[in-house]
C-alpha cells in the first residue's frame, strides 16, 4: 500500500519527543530557534536532528501572533521554514519576518531559510522573488548540481522541492548549488553564517505521503512529479539526504563554514 513504511524509512518519521539525545551530548547548549508557518507544520529532520544533539527547541509562530526574539544571544541559531504563503504577500507578518532577518545577518548568527525562508532572506537583501514565465513549478524530487563555491559542502545529487516560485541571488551572496529546472538558483549563502535552500532537507517519509496526497492540484501544475514519483524518489534519494544534512548542520552549529563564503558586500 501507499501508506506503508518501508524498512529503509520506517524509522525516520518518530515525534520529536520520542527522539533521545545522543549519549554523550552536552548540556545545557542554547535552544535553536525554529519558525514555522502553519498551525500543524513539523520541521522534520532538522529538528530531529537537534533533538538528538542535545538541542532544544524554541518553535515560534508570527503568523499567530507568536513574536521573535529582538536577540539571538539566547539561541544557538534560527531556522526558517516554508509554507503556502509567498515572500511577496503583504501579511504584516511575512512583513515582519523579512524585516526581523536583519537580527541574525547583524550578530552573523547561524541562519538557515528553507524554500520560504530562503527567499525572505533573498528579499531581505533587495532580491526579487518570483514566479517562473513558462509558469513551471518544481514539486518533487529533481537534480542538484553543486556550484565550484559549494564543492565542499557535498551536496546530495537529487532534493525535494515544492515552489513555484524562485529566487535572483541576491548581491553579495554566493551561489552555491544550481539545476537546470524551472529555477537554477537552488542554495546560496551570504557571509559565512546565513544560508538559504529553495529545497526541502527536513521532509520525511510521513511528510512526503501528506504532502503528495492532501495537494493533489498542486501535482497538476507543470513541471510537477506524479505523485508516485514523490514515494519512489524519497526511497532512492532520502538516506542521501539525510546524511548531507546531518554534515551541514554539524558544521552550521559549530559555525565551522570556512572563510571562502564569507565575501559579503557592503549593505
Amino acid at each position: 500500500m501507499l501508506d506503508t513504511l518501508t524498512p529503509a524509512t520506517a524509522g525516520e518519521d518518530r515525534a520529536i519527543g520520542q527522539i533521545p539525545p545522543l549519549e554523550g551530548d552536552e548540556r545545557g547548549r542554547k535552544p535553536v530557534l525554529i519558525v514555522l508557518h502553519q498551525e500543524n507544520s513539523n520541521p522534520g529532520h532538522v529538528g530531529q536532528w537537534f533533538v538528538r544533539h542535545g538541542y532544544h527547541l524554541d518553535i515560534r509562530k508570527p503568523r499567530f501572533g507568536e513574536p521573535l526574539p529582538p536577540t539571538l544571544a539566547e539561541h544557538s541559531g534560527v531556522v526558517i521554514f516554508g509554507g503556502p504563503m509567498s515572500a511577496n504577500d503583504k501579511d504584516a507578518f511575512v512583513r515582519t519576518e523579512i524585516d526581523w532577518l536583519k537580527v541574525p545577518l547583524a550578530e552573523k548568527a547561524p541562519f538557515l531559510g528553507i524554500c520560504l525562508g530562503a527567499q525572505m532572506l533573498a528579499v531581505h537583501l533587495g532580491a526579487k522573488v518570483g514566479f517562473d514565465p513558462q509558469e513551471r513549478a518544481e514539486i518533487g524530487y529533481y537534480p542538484l548540481a553543486a556550484t565550484e563555491a559549494g564543492r565542499t559542502l557535498a551536496f546530495p545529487d537529487h532534493v525535494y522541492q515544492w515552489h513555484r516560485e524562485g529566487l535572483e541571488l541576491p548581491r553579495g551572496a554566493e551561489l552555491l548549488a544550481t539545476s537546470d529546472g524551472a529555477f537554477p538558483n537552488q542554495a546560496f549563502s551570504y557571509g559565512a553564517s546565513a544560508f538559504g535552500v529553495q529545497f526541502h532537507p527536513e521532509i520525511t517519509f510521513a511528510q512526503v505521503h501528506r504532502w503528495s496526497g492532501h495537494n493533489t492540484t498542486r501535482l497538476e501544475i507543470r513541471g510537477a512529479r506524479a505523485r508516485q514519483q514523490h514515494i519512489d524518489g524519497h526511497v532512492m534519494h532520502g538516506a542521501n539526504v539525510r546524511a548531507w544534512l546531518d554534515r551541514f548542520l554539524t558544521r552550521w552549529v559549530a559555525r565551522e563554514f570556512s572563510s571562502q563564503m564569507s565575501n559579503v558586500a557592503a549593505t
